[in-house]
């Protein structure tokens, strides 16, 4: 068994590197297969994800080659078959089969999806957007068969801006027949970088980053290139515990206008920011005023980067409060933080945390990937000897996590039990 040990309390400085966006590559890869000649996707960070997602591919008879982070994929003799527990379970974007093989070929058998414990996160509106492209949805015990004759464009309106269920319509509707038009999409950036590598490829797709898109089907998509854009959750992540410990800590390779919800939240609370055209520097403060927050779908402020910033509002003084309006179990770096020293009262999904207190290294388990990057925030600042079990879920989302902390004078490593 992994788990990542830290000893708290290290000044950081030096340049921290952002890889290409999990969020982004995850949806990249399955979408590659609908390609009917080859692609090639630069930037893919190397996390499990990836690696369990290209073993579906090859499931479906694709061929993958990895040069560094580059993904050479060959889909021009992709063949349906059934994606197992074994595999879809590893992670939530195996969903993105779904999309990807019912536009391929019109069919799909998979079973149910996995990823992080955060809540209810049921699929009905991916499945909405199926039945309207004409799909025929049956749904078993622990595996759906999703199959039409045929695909046919059609007006879709989301409840919800989902991200998942956006991307999803979009990989079905390239090649349906005629126009399929999202409305209350989701605006996502890493929606823009999917959409742009279809539109490569030669789909026909308008309005991606918008709250409308319009798609025109096409027969045929030709050989593509796509480069991932940055993770500005992981960017995120790093400021933030910049902002704890940072000496003039650089976070390179980052798309500025992707945090801005998260800048001037930090801005606002004391945290000295150096904005350049494409990295972040962050100099802690002495004193962080308190805080409150309410995550929302994009341009707002990100629900993966809630679970970080619980910790640093333990270190504000005075009350703040977190309040979680997309996923409805978000919080379970909680306990394990209070075990740390913090001061949280959770009720309902809104979490109160009084402070300034101090931490204190404890045993601790990553209960999802933000939580793990959670408790990694609280073990770098935490006095003593911090050890975090499940790992696994963190290294799910984070390229090199322990390689690029150690590497700006964080005390951190991996060992095994």
């Amino acid at each position: 068994m992994k788990k990542i040990v830290i000893q708290g309390g290290k000044t950081l400085s030096g340049t921290i590197p952002i890889s290409g966006a999990k969020n982004s590559a995850v949806a990249l890869i399955p979408a590659a297969i609908l390609c009917d000649e080859t692609t090639t996707i630069f930037s893919v960070p190397e996390i499990s994800d990836r690696d369990n997602l290209i073993e579906i591919i090859k499931l479906l008879n694709g061929k993958v080659t990895i040069e560094n982070d580059t993904l050479y994929i060959d889909s021009s003799n992709i063949k349906n078959a059934y994606i197992p527990e074994e595999l879809s379970s590893k992670l939530r974007a195996s969903y993105y089969f779904m999309g990807a093989l019912l536009g391929k070929n019109n069919y799909v058998e998979i079973a149910l999806p996995g990823g992080c414990k955060i809540g209810n996160r049921k699929i009905d509106f991916h499945l909405k957007g199926f039945k309207a492209l004409g799909a025929t949805i049956i749904e078993e015990e622990n595996k759906y068969i999703i199959k039409a004759d045929k695909l046919v464009g059609n007006k879709i309106y989301f409840d919800f801006a989902s991200v998942g269920a956006t991307i999803n319509v979009m990989l079905t509707a390239v090649k349906a027949e005629g126009t399929t038009v999202i409305n209350n999409a989701a605006k996502e950036p890493e929606i823009v970088n999917i959409a742009t590598f279809l539109n490569n490829m030669g789909a026909k797709i308008r309005g991606a980053g918008t709250s409308k898109i319009t798609i025109e089907g096409v027969n045929y998509l030709h050989k593509a290139m796509i480069e991932v854009i940055p993770d500005r959750i992981e960017a995120g992540t790093y400021i933030i515990i910049g902002a704890l410990l940072g000496n003039k800590l650089r976070v390179e390779n980052v798309i500025k206008e992707h945090l801005t919800s998260l800048l001037s939240k930090l801005q606002e609370i004391g945290v000295k920011i150096e904005i350049n055209e494409n990295s972040i520097v962050v100099t802690k403060a002495e004193k962080l005023k308190a805080f409150n927050i309410t995550t929302l779908i994009y341009p707002g402020f990100p629900t993966d980067l809630a679970q970080p910033m619980t910790t640093l509002m333990t270190q504000c003084e005075g009350m703040s409060i977190l309040e979680e309006t997309i996923h409805s179990n978000r919080m379970g770096q909680v306990p394990y933080l209070n075990e740390m020293g913090a001061d949280i009262t959770v009720k309902n999904q809104m979490a109160f945390i009084n402070g300034k207190t101090p931490l204190f290294g404890q045993e601790v388990t990553a209960s999802d990937l933000r939580a793990g990057a959670s408790l990694v925030t609280a073990g770098l600042i935490a006095k003593g000897t911090t050890t975090i079990k499940d790992i696994e879920h963190i290294l799910r989302g984070y390229e090199r996590i322990v390689e690029k902390l150690s590497g700006v004078g964080a005390d951190i490593k991996i060992i095994e039990e």
